[in-house]
């Protein structure tokens, strides 16, 4: 049963019911047809508009690594029920149904009959929202299937492989009306969200530049069997790009409000010649291994530079395949100061500030968390205590429940995650093409103008 549950005005079967028991059928179809007419003149263009969700049911498709630390979030979050787990694997289903009851919460029921079954779990639940934990190909096609059966839809990073799949997700939210959101936790993480407080009050004066990465030795995770399939591995085989660009490039496009008053413009890219895995796979696997027989087809570093249409410039990088200490950079440059992320282990986040910083000198940018520590921090740290990422996996679970719970707009909507998923794909097509420079599709079709920044958010 893989057709939508839904008529022709876009409003889901489930939605129609409740409308219509609650007001009747033809004030119900009414109300569809000026929720479609108010998405013309609303401030903030294209975002989902629904009414608050008292008890958010959840299904969770996908509970490997990142699926399983969400599941035992949603567990501890008020006014959520997890109501049906879908995965490959049956033992990792009842794993989470065994999490459930022990927490004293009802085991959801379990779907694990082969890839496809998370269309079965959307058609057969009464879900509000569905959230994807799965390998990237799969994360549109279940948010898709989610949206067209009345649910809202979340996602892993990043939330689309392609440009294609970007627009599918869009054009399916905007038809149904429904949030579909990226959950980019470094975005919740204590220094991005100071910085983006600074940037918001103006610290850093008119913003010109941002530099982000994903820095990380992941040898063992992609030669060590951590992923379900190897499905990572595999997409290193077969791509050439910066593959994994939001966590670097998220909390850079939130200071400089892409896709709400400016946008992506074009983007040029290259990649170094890949030898990190293989040489890694003939050292630690042996040269007979499958692996180490094996064409990696992306290079271990990949370089991009993009520029917003307001004239922003930004330096992006993936480099996952070499030895080397985690880094995200996370600068930020304004006329009036910078900022930027760990380098190593005793200056974690510097800042320098015109006319509070000692002249041509660094300080540690928690000097000025008296005045700007984030509140959503403030406000979350001692519940997020002891959460992934320190704190942030639990913050952005939370923070989504509580928008549905009371009828808010999402902190990253569908844009969002299309504007910054789609760097994967853009950087894939400039390497091939000898560095071309690529221009962004305008997912907003020109309601970027009118969009509004987030604001400094709080529970």
């Amino acid at each position: 049963m893989d057709h939508p549950k839904s008529d022709s005005s876009g409003l889901s079967r489930r939605d129609f019911i409740r409308l219509g028991s609650a007001v009747g059928i033809g004030t119900a179809l009414a109300g569809a047809a000026l929720s479609s007419c108010a998405k013309e003149i609303t401030t903030q263009p294209g975002a989902a508009k629904v009414g608050p969700i008292d008890n958010v049911r959840l299904g969770i498709v996908g509970v490997g690594n990142m699926g399983s630390a969400h599941f035992q979030n949603f567990l501890r979050i008020e006014g959520v029920e997890i109501v049906a787990v879908c995965d490959l694997v049956e033992d990792k289903v009842k794993r989470m149904q065994e999490w459930a009851t022990k927490a004293g919460k009802p085991a959801p029921k379990g779907y694990y009959q082969g890839e496809t079954d998370f269309k079965r779990m959307c058609a057969e639940e009464d879900l509000d929202l569905v959230f994807a934990a799965t390998p990237w190909n799969w994360h549109v096609p279940v948010m898709v299937e989610a949206m067209k059966n009345g649910s809202h839809a979340a996602t892993e990073v990043p939330a689309a492989p392609t440009i294609e799949a970007c627009w599918e997700m869009v054009e399916t939210a905007e038809k149904y009306n429904k949030h579909c959101v990226m959950m980019e936790n470094v975005c919740y993480m204590e220094p991005e969200m100071m910085i983006y407080n600074m940037v918001q009050q103006g610290v850093f004066g008119e913003l010109l530049h941002g530099e982000g990465a994903y820095s990380h030795d992941m040898r063992n995770n992609l030669l060590g069997s951590a992923y379900e399939g190897d499905w990572w591995t595999h997409e290193v085989i077969a791509r050439n790009g910066n593959l994994y660009p939001t966590h670097g490039l998220g909390p850079i496009a939130q200071c400089m409000n892409i896709s709400r008053g400016d946008r992506f413009d074009y983007l040029v890219s290259m990649s170094s010649n890949a030898r990190g895995l293989h040489e890694y796979a003939n050292e630690h696997l042996g040269p007979d291994h499958e692996f180490s027989k094996t064409k990696f087809n992306c290079g271990d570093i990949n370089i991009s530079m993009l520029r917003t249409v307001q004239g922003k410039t930004i330096y992006l990088v993936q480099d996952t395949n070499l030895p080397r200490p985690y880094s995200r950079i996370n600068l930020v440059q304004g006329t009036k100061g910078i900022t930027q992320g760990f380098r190593d282990a005793t200056h974690a986040n510097l800042v320098h500030v015109e006319g509070l910083s000692q002249s041509h000198s660094w300080e540690p940018l928690m000097n000025y968390a008296n005045t700007y520590k984030h509140p959503l921090i403030s406000q979350m740290e001692d519940l997020a205590d002891g959460a992934g990422h320190g704190g942030a996996d639990f913050i952005e679970d939370y923070r989504l429940i509580y928008c549905l719970r009371n009828g808010l707009p999402t902190d990253m909507d569908v844009y969002e995650a299309a504007d910054w998923s789609v760097v994967s794909n853009l950087t894939e097509m400039s390497v091939a093409n000898r560095s071309q420079t690529i221009d962004f599709p305008d997912f907003t079709r020109g309601q970027w103008k009118t969009r509004k920044p987030l604001g400094i958010i709080h529970v």
